[in-house]
């Protein structure tokens, strides 16, 4: 399957970097990374979707090859994804998130619901200020940041999640990928997940949300999960046995196949 990577301009003056896998006619699929990640992250999981799809995977503002950005709000991220959609005259996508991309996932849902035609929130998030962990991380070691990310920090962070082996240098690409974003996206990005909690308005999401999540992630506890699946009107768990944060990367095949049977099941009358 061919993949494009291409630079879209959107109306807010933002340049977005984004990958584009074609045949358009099929499903369309929106792809939004975690937190200082970008358009590659999902790059696992591409050879395995069906070929008849249309998938973009988009770099979010501030990271990788992307514009930076005033602002890095949830809010800002979902309205960056809708812009992208709308400029792209795209059909109401399946939007597919991981981690903070998760979240932006739900929030775009929320905030743009026409544009929103099903959600999967991989290692999604309910709240972020609640855990005592991320924000000593927060404080200690992100909003401490110079200019430069260190290598370190982008090595062990990335390492961190994952609890299984990978494909052959694939954490070693994703290590690369973290650090094309710079330190002030870092900060930003994260400095905004402990302003965000809008747990109170899932309720809001309409359409059908899966929620991949490995039982050995280190970011995301079950707890989060729970709660997902009680205040989501339409949610459904998937739990990947001993897998780690980023299970699109640890498991991208058996990622892809669930994506293919939740996208089907949208297709089934309710």
């Amino acid at each position: 399957m061919q993949t494009t990577l291409r630079h879209v301009h959107l109306p807010n003056g933002l340049s977005i970097e984004c990958v584009e896998q074609v045949l358009r006619g099929g499903p369309s699929f929106l792809m939004l990374h975690g937190i200082t990640d970008t358009w590659r992250s999902f790059e696992p999981v591409l050879p395995w979707l069906p070929p008849h799809w249309h998938v973009i995977s988009m770099t979010q503002r501030g990271h990788g090859g992307s514009s930076a950005a005033a602002s890095y709000r949830t809010r800002d991220f979902a309205a960056d994804a809708a812009a992208l959609v709308a400029t792209l005259a795209l059909p109401p996508v399946l939007v597919v998130g991981h981690s903070m991309g998760a979240v932006n996932a739900l929030r775009m849902a929320i905030d743009h619901p026409a544009a929103v035609r099903g959600v999967v929130a991989a290692g999604g998030f309910a709240s972020f200020s609640d855990k005592p962990g991320l924000v000593d991380f927060i404080q200690g070691q992100i909003l401490t940041l110079g200019e430069q990310v260190p290598r370190e920090l982008a090595e062990s962070f990335q390492r961190d999640t994952v609890a299984g082996p990978l494909a052959p240098g694939l954490l070693q690409t994703m290590v690369e990928e973290c650090l094309r974003t710079p330190a002030a996206t870092w900060r930003g990005a994260f400095a905004a997940l402990l302003e965000d909690d809008f747990s109170n308005e899932l309720h809001k999401v309409e359409v059908p949300v899966l929620l991949p999540w490995g039982d050995a992630d280190a970011f995301s506890p079950e707890s989060d999960q729970q709660r997902l699946q009680r205040q989501l009107p339409r949610a459904t768990r998937v739990v990947y046995a001993g897998v780690g944060h980023a299970l699109h990367w640890e498991q991208p095949r058996r990622f892809a196949n669930d994506l293919i049977a939740f996208e089907q099941s949208l297709k089934v009358p309710c």
